[in-house]
């Protein structure tokens, strides 16, 4: 790198400020500051029609999660070249806003960076050089982090295009709810450049042995439903993003990670609850270790998703030799059993440990559906002040992918349970389960990607629908379950 590019990158960081918050006021105290609205793009322009690219300027982050004091690289490309800006916020609450904006960056020089070639395995795997290098200050909290990048237009000819970057501002601190986002199964289904995904595989959407890189753009995320918002952003504002919202709307003392960072022991160890969410889909067999660890070591697990710790995906490093930058799929958690029609095709190298034995169900065959989540046991205390009678229903939450077949756990008990139509004809069983952990923790498995969906409606965000099925919004009884569980597991209850 040139002496006057090391200037320019050292002109453009963000340096180091005040010392952090003490817990656990540092989330209520952070979410009474000025938010704003204007996190959102409003101006985005795929490539293509049905595509999933937006090239007039696109980035990616050199980390999926990253500590105060260490440098954050911005990789950013521009066609045709143009000056940009970075805007970064930092997501939540903020009196209802759900951003507070943070730093612009910029104007900068853009250009178009190369394409990458096609390695084994189908990777696609960018290094592109950094435009931007931002020294995580001490007082950002742990959260999820947007960058809005904005084109300058050179004439009035020309629109000031935009897109996303994401990354996690993690710390080591002990909280009550550590809430990891989802960002594997981000990767798994990013489509960038041009259907380069775990599912583009020509052999099929399963295939063995086929890996993506963090090392590249989100593109448009391509299922279920049209979302402009997701360009840039993976998976969060979709199915992640209300319960942040929720969360620190409510003031829970809440800290966060990327599933990179549960491959060390300690960090689920750090909170009393853990909360898997969304559409958590990919593992490496790691996290699922750790995670089984720390429900015996008391830490209470709250699975608000749905086809979650399914695929057996383990980090690799980027080509560059950066750790943990690339995943494939290797396998899945306790095997084809009962699946033989989907899988049966495929031969893995790997086959991971049960997903039941440590969420209680697991994902089950046929995947894509929807319907009601209904109560079956409505005087056990996750319905204290819900007013649920048995069959009652929240309409629509169950979908569009979800746990069943209930593990035979000592304590285990179904809480809720009905059918799910898959296509909107094949009926198949879900269950909502808890058992109990060694030291009063539980493990709680609400057997839906949407379970969010129910508990709030940040800006921005747009109801999904699959398979003839949508959630309604936010519920009084989803977010009263939610309250019950989470005080219970902090002890608050």
């Amino acid at each position: 790198m040139s002496q006057n590019r090391r200037d320019f990158l050292r002109r453009s960081a963000v340096t180091l400020v005040a010392p952090a918050l003490a817990a656990p006021a540092l989330v209520a105290q952070e979410n009474r500051k000025s938010g704003t609205t204007d996190w959102q793009i409003t101006r985005v322009r795929l490539d293509a029609r049905g595509g999933v690219r937006a090239s007039a300027i696109e980035g990616y982050c050199s980390h999926q999660s990253i500590e105060a004091g260490d440098t954050l690289r911005i990789m950013v490309s521009t066609r045709p070249a143009r000056r940009f800006t970075i805007d970064l916020y930092r997501t939540g609450y903020y009196g209802g806003a759900g951003a507070r904006h943070l730093r612009t960056i910029g104007p900068l020089p853009g250009k178009p960076q190369p394409d990458p070639p096609v390695g084994e395995r189908r990777l696609r795997e960018c290094n592109w050089e950094p435009s931007a290098e931002v020294r995580i200050p001490a007082d950002w909290p742990s959260g999820v982090y947007l960058g809005k990048l904005t084109v300058e237009p050179e004439s009035v000819s020309e629109h000031a295009w935009q897109n996303y970057i994401i990354f996690v501002v993690r710390d080591r601190r002990k909280a009550d709810v550590l809430f990891q986002v989802s960002d594997n199964t981000w990767a798994a289904y990013n489509q960038w450049p041009d259907g380069y995904s775990l599912y583009t595989d020509p052999r099929g959407s399963w295939a063995p042995q086929v890996a993506v890189s963090f090392d590249r753009p989100y593109g448009k995320y391509p299922q279920i439903y049209e979302h402009p918002l997701s360009i840039g952003s993976g998976e969060y504002l979709l199915w992640e993003f209300p319960l942040v919202y929720w969360l620190e709307s409510k003031g829970y003392d809440v800290t966060y990670c990327a599933n990179v960072d549960m491959l060390d022991p300690a960090e689920v160890l750090r909170a009393r609850a853990f909360l898997s969410v969304g559409h958590d889909e990919y593992w490496d067999v790691r996290q699922y270790e750790n995670a089984m660890a720390s429900i015996q070591a008391g830490v209470s697990h709250l699975y608000l998703s749905g086809n979650a710790v399914c695929g057996v995906t383990p980090f690799q490093p980027a080509s560059g030799g950066q750790a943990n930058r690339v995943i494939s799929r290797e396998g899945v958690y306790g095997g084809v059993k009962g699946m033989e029609e989907f899988f049966g095709q495929w031969h893995y190298p790997m086959e991971g440990p049960s997903a039941r034995a440590l969420m209680g169900a697991q994902t089950v065959y046929p995947f894509n559906g929807g319907g009601d989540w209904a109560c079956a046991k409505p005087d056990h205390w996750i319905f204290t002040g819900t007013g649920m009678k048995k069959g009652e229903s929240v309409p629509g939450l169950i979908g569009w992918e979800f746990h069943g077949e209930p593990a035979d756990i000592p304590g285990l008990e179904v809480v809720a349970e009905g059918t799910a139509l898959s296509g909107g004809r094949r009926p198949v069983r879900w269950t909502a389960t808890i058992y109990p952990g060694p030291k009063k923790n539980y493990v709680f498995n609400a057997a839906t990607i949407w379970w969010p969906q129910g508990l709030a409606s940040p800006p921005g965000h747009i109801l999904p629908w699959s398979h003839w099925v949508r959630p309604h919004g936010p519920d009084l009884r989803v977010q009263r379950i939610t309250d019950n569980l989470l005080r219970r597991a902090i002890g608050r209850a």
